[in-house]
């Protein structure tokens, strides 16, 4: 199993950079660093640096029709975040240029949500995912993929599910064993995985895009905007362009030498930063949001509870929110039972609170695994009513 590691923070000096673009250009695959004719003809055409440059209606009309005469058609097929019926509320998936936030309580899901739709789009032949966690380690990210894999969604196999206990006990006892002389194995990770009934399977299924998913443990202190707009960027060139870019989480991006005047002030650079990435790279960029402290009061977080400005909403083209399902439910509604109801503490629903291109104000829900890192992505709309619902029409 190869392993992608890409800096974080892209320092001001030449030399510096040229280091870091060195360790970038040893980390693509060969796939990576050879892009299909097609894709070159169109980075020759469309340089990412005329982004911004104006140019006529005909113009835009004639580089369009080109790619569609060469079959390139990803600027109208959507990609499938694999959670149904969540993408069908979306028009299909994520689209390049579009900022998709989602928010919700600390707890609920959403960097289990998040891993496993980039885990989803990874799996495609043709895509790679560029995935910023502010949160957690590559090597723990990849021990919730491990677990993920376990119980192989949407197949949902919890006989055979691991939680991280599990994973770190089977490690932990097989080095112990060649530590003590009673197994001559190399003893390497790949080789305890590989071995080992209850993983063997999961890390093959991981195996299956791990070339695809770049992982990077993000820095609060520097791993910046315009860090990400660059790696962004060169990842970009390296596939042409075939990249989905996601962010755990959007407050902690750094934005120094910028020195904003408060919170609200530093939210609002940020998405349209993101935004400006997804515009400029023409790649989906979906982002984690956290609640502000009156959200996590509230009985039911909404979008203008997520912690910032009113930029969340003005920017995304997207937004998501999570709530528990059983804390939700309307306690005056006819068919509810204290004691039924809590088959639905497991359940999270998704509302889709801003949606650009579609009907907003869209309820569903979801099976957590919580313990295996991984929502069953066969979901459904809300029967039950929930509370603060509000009566749209059609």
């Amino acid at each position: 199993m190869s392993t992608r590691r890409f800096t974080s923070d892209f320092p001001e000096s030449g030399e510096s950079q040229s280091v870091a673009r060195d360790q970038l250009d040893a980390n693509k695959t060969p796939a990576a660093r050879k892009p299909r004719p097609e894709q070159s003809k169109k980075s020759q055409e469309a340089p990412r640096n005329a982004a911004h440059l104006p140019r006529t209606l005909t113009q835009v009309l004639n580089e369009a029709n080109e790619r569609v005469v060469q079959g390139d058609l990803v600027d109208y097929v959507p990609l499938p975040t694999g959670f149904d019926p969540f993408d069908g509320f979306i028009g299909g998936g994520l689209r390049k240029t579009e900022l998709v936030l989602l928010g919700g309580a600390q707890g609920i899901g959403k960097t289990i949500a998040t891993l496993q739709i980039a885990r989803n789009i990874a799996m495609r032949p043709d895509q790679y995912v560029f995935y910023l966690s502010y949160e957690h380690t590559e090597t723990h990210l990849m021990h919730r993929l491990l677990c993920l894999e376990s119980i192989n969604p949407p197949e949902i196999d919890v006989n055979k599910a691991l939680k991280l206990r599990d994973l770190y006990q089977i490690i932990v006892a097989q080095r112990a064993k060649e530590f003590m002389g009673k197994d001559n194995g190399a003893g390497s990770l790949q080789t305890i995985l590989g071995d080992n009934p209850k993983t063997s399977a999961a890390l093959a299924r991981m195996q299956r895009y791990a070339d695809r998913l770049i992982l990077v443990k993000a820095s609060p202190a520097v791993t910046t905007l315009r860090a990400i707009k660059e790696m962004t960027v060169r990842l970009c060139d390296a596939t042409g362009g075939n990249v989905v870019l996601f962010v755990d989480y959007l407050q902690k991006v750094a934005v120094h030498p910028e020195r904003p005047r408060d919170e609200n002030d530093k939210v609002t650079m940020i998405v349209e930063g993101l935004k400006d990435i997804a515009l400029s790279l023409d790649v989906p960029v979906w982002s984690i949001v956290a609640a502000d402290r009156e959200g996590l009061k509230s009985k039911r977080i909404h979008l203008y509870h997520l912690r910032g400005s009113s930029a969340l909403d003005y920017e995304s083209d997207i937004a998501i929110v999570m709530n528990n399902k059983y804390q939700i439910m309307s306690k005056d509604h006819v068919s509810f039972n204290p004691y039924t109801a809590k088959q639905f503490r497991d359940w999270v629903v998704w509302t889709i609170e801003k949606n650009r291109a579609g009907r907003a104000m869209l309820d569903m829900e979801f099976q957590l695994y919580g313990p295996h890192f991984a929502f069953d992505p066969r979901g459904q709309k809300v029967q039950q009513q929930l509370i603060d619902d509000k009566v749209l029409e059609s």
